[in-house]
């Protein structure tokens, strides 16, 4: 008897007795869906010997027909977790806020109080710390400003002689040609460090910036005045370095 075709294509197929086919293995976890089925074959009644069916023909005679039926049975689903993926799990619910009772209440006052103490304790702190900050900053620059000054004061009164010297050549008519010029650089040079002379004929006697070494009355002046400069004067800034040597008139 011939094999059957339902045989032979059971057998390239790989499949088991049964219909069921051979389940894939499962790769990682990923979700394996298996589906099995049930078939039911029909087969007329066998015909007699020497048909044609009979002499080595593969086709089935006439009226041997695979009646095939497939039946699903079953759908298994084995889930499992992706690697990479996230599995939604249940909604969370919040548990309902627990009442807070008037000792709880006020033991949180309490700390409320007392952190807002703290804080402005701090605050003052700072405040004392930042204007503390504030003025030492600025004592020291005027403190520097100071002590540069005075350097420059020390500085300049050495060189008052000199300008005394050149005065005296003016008076007298020598401070004339290079000489003189190289003189004139001088006092402009120091006159942008701040020197700045006073004295002069005429000027209103101020005992805080000159001193008299000599007194006479005129019925020129009605209030005391400087008629007579021996020595100029200077001042560096506000400051006086020296003061001026002069003879005074004092009113009739």
């Amino acid at each position: 008897m011939t094999e059957k075709p339902r045989d032979a294509d059971r057998r390239k197929a790989g499949s088991t007795p049964g219909g069921s086919a051979p389940a894939e293995p499962a790769t990682g976890d990923a979700p394996r869906v298996v589906i099995r089925n049930n078939r039911k074959i029909t087969e007329p009644p066998a015909e007699p010997e020497g048909t044609a069916a009979d002499a080595g023909s593969d086709v089935p005679a006439e009226g041997l027909v695979e009646d095939a039926e497939v039946v699903v049975d079953e759908i298994e689903v084995e889930t499992g977790t992706v690697e990479g993926s996230t599995a939604a799990g249940p909604p969370v619910v919040d548990a309902p806020a627990e009442p807070v009772d008037a000792a709880t209440s006020s033991t949180l006052g309490a700390e409320l109080e007392a952190l807002r103490a703290d804080l402005d304790e701090r605050t003052r702190d700072l405040q004392r710390v930042t204007a503390e900050y504030a003025n030492y900053r600025k004592r020291v620059d005027r403190d520097r400003g100071v002590v540069a000054e005075q350097a420059t004061g020390a500085v300049l009164a050495a060189l008052l002689p000199i300008l005394d010297d050149l005065d005296r050549a003016r008076e007298h008519g020598d401070l004339v040609g290079p000489f003189g010029t190289v003189a004139e650089q001088l006092v402009t040079a120091l006159g942008k460090f701040g020197l700045t002379p006073f004295g002069e004929q005429g000027d209103p006697f101020d005992p805080t910036l000159h001193e008299a070494v000599a007194h006479q009355t005129s019925a020129d002046v009605t209030e005391p005045t400087c008629v007579q400069i021996m020595r100029r004067g200077y001042q560096l800034g506000e400051r006086l370095l020296r003061p001026a040597l002069v003879g005074v008139a004092d009113p009739e």
